[in-house]
């Protein structure tokens, strides 16, 4: 086994650092500025494959800005959670089933919550 794949990094973990970096800023950011934000010695079109797969799966928005792209996160970290969420439940044609299932596994304290959830309402 090489050295490289010894040093590589869990799935995710650039993806979460990346969008630590991008929740912190005030403004969208760069791939560059990003890299800055990381220090982590990673290579600039690292970080630009990292924010490019991000938007595609519908995790950060982007705009123009002079050649290239400043990303920002849609949500806050428990909006892309619920997102996630909403994503995973729409991947399945019997949706009752996976609820009746998700709430099934839920622990009696956010059973509770959720409950309370429903019946406040939006």
């Amino acid at each position: 086994m090489s050295q490289e794949k010894d040093e590589r990094r869990p799935a995710g973990e650039l993806e979460a650092a990346v969008l630590a970096a991008l929740w912190a800023a005030d403004a969208p950011l760069t791939p560059a500025q990003v890299q800055v934000e990381l220090a982590a010695g990673l290579a600039r079109t690292t970080v630009t494959t990292i924010l490019s797969r991000l938007y595609e799966k519908g995790t950060l928005e982007r705009q123009r800005q002079g050649r290239g792209y400043a990303y920002r996160p849609v949500a806050d970290p428990h909006g892309l959670t619920a997102l996630r969420m909403h994503s995973e439940l729409a991947r399945d044609s019997d949706r009752e089933t996976v609820l009746s299932r998700f709430v099934a596994q839920l622990s009696p304290d956010d059973e509770q919550v959720l409950r309370r959830l429903l019946e406040e309402g939006p």
